[in-house]
């Protein structure tokens, strides 16, 4: 029996093999990775791992044995270079090729480089892969300068680490608050808020020009009108860029990531992707959307093994995220568009540190924001999905249920 394929071994290849696994396919499974390290989850790369309080071991998707255990080809340290949809075969680094009945991508994502002098300059760290992460624990100690480059979700937990951490830290950003875009100004401020009150130096408005070094190691970011900021370590944190090299390359319908249907099925019927790479469809939001976060790698390849398996599954889940900084916890449920915030309401005091900010478009539930304030996403969830009108006061008031809101 021909294979069923997954490329790329992290979170979301896991989950994929496991489901087929679980869903009784008893075929050949292969799952190939370019990391040498077997599947592992990447939000402790920034939150748990990084501040030292998870064990490595937490990090993978399962144990060691699991992948020989349920008869899952796992082949580590392996790059796929082509995908031939015609032959259905894939190429190997060695040039090898491998036949497969169905194939999944779940590729990802890389971190997006800085294009500046100095920019490979040693001590300029990025943060994707676990071996990332301990370059970071390593940097991020008592007394040592960290100059962050991006108030993005990335460069704020680092920088919530490295202030834990006991380092001096100043964030770059050329917007006027962190999180602009994609929160709008009221709870962007929130953030700025919080980082000012753990003493980050937090530098809005402002862009890189380079990245100074001495004897090949970054010394300290000079910016556009000559101010100079000594560091011992750069983190860039300026987003990320989907991998979809090798669905290009093979024909597959690109837009945002590759393009999918509902079931997660890309232009050609026997290839699926899922996770950061997939700008895929979402039938309740009625549009393709690319989310880059933690559930949706966890979840979009569950549904795409199943359709690869012929069962009749959409993927409808509503977009979720969460992060840690300090003595903040959130988690952000829903889909606004980037600078389309449109009306955004409080629940609670945002200045107390516990409250549930809600975005408004057309009168009704867009997405919700809770901080430290917890078990209400399913609540979170079915307002949004009623589509109910809401009155902005009943909205704020705490003495109102969230499920009552639903109810129109």
């Amino acid at each position: 029996m021909t294979a069923y394929a997954i490329v790329g071994a992290g979170l979301g290849g896991a989950k994929a093999a496991q489901t087929l696994r679980e869903q009784g396919f008893t075929g050949p499974v292969v799952l190939i990775g370019e990391e040498h390290e077997r599947p592992y989850e990447r939000p402790p790369l920034s939150k748990g791992y990084l501040l030292g309080k998870d064990e490595r071991e937490k990090i993978y998707v399962h144990s060691a044995q699991w992948y020989a255990e349920h008869d899952v080809d796992l082949r580590l340290g392996t790059r796929v270079t082509a995908v031939d949809p015609a032959a259905h075969e894939i190429t190997l680094a060695d040039g090898s090729r491998l036949g497969y009945a169905k194939l999944l991508l779940t590729t990802g994502s890389s971190p997006r480089p800085l294009a500046l002098p100095g920019a490979d300059l040693d001590g300029v760290l990025y943060l994707r892969r676990v071996q990332h992460s301990d370059r970071l624990k390593e940097a991020f100690q008592p007394g040592k300068r960290i100059v962050v480059i991006g108030a993005g979700w990335i460069g704020l937990e680092t920088a919530a680490a490295a202030r834990e951490a006991g380092a001096t830290v100043t964030v770059l950003e050329n917007a006027e608050l962190p999180l602009l875009r994609v929160l709008g100004r009221e709870v962007a401020q929130v953030f700025a808020d919080l980082h000012a009150r753990h003493g980050v130096d937090l530098r809005p408005s402002v862009q890189v020009a380079e990245i100074s070094g001495s004897g090949g190691v970054a010394d300290g970011v000079v910016l556009a009108d000559g101010t100079r900021i000594d560091a011992d370590t750069v983190v860039v944190g300026v987003g990320i860029t989907p991998n979809v090299e090798l669905a290009a390359a093979a024909g597959l319908a690109i837009d945002n990531g590759i393009v999918t249907d509902e079931h997660l099925r890309t232009s050609d019927a026997d290839i699926y992707a899922a996770g950061d790479v997939a700008n895929a469809f979402h039938p309740f939001l009625d549009r393709h959307v690319r989310v880059e976060h933690w559930a949706n790698a966890l979840n979009q390849p569950q549904t795409a093994a199943r359709a690869m398996l012929g069962q009749d599954t959409t993927y409808d889940r509503l977009p979720y995220f969460f992060t840690d900084q300090y003595d903040l916890g959130m988690e952000y449920t829903g889909y606004v568009e980037p600078d389309g915030h449109g009306q955004v309401v409080f629940r609670g005091d945002p200045g107390a540190g516990e409250f549930i900010a809600f975005w408004l478009g057309d009168g009704r539930v867009l997405a919700g924001m809770n901080v430290n304030v917890w078990d209400v996403t399913k609540p979170i969830q079915e307002l949004i999905r009623s589509r109910a009108p809401i009155d902005p006061a009943r909205l704020a008031d705490p003495r109102v249920p969230l499920e009552a809101l639903a109810e129109g």
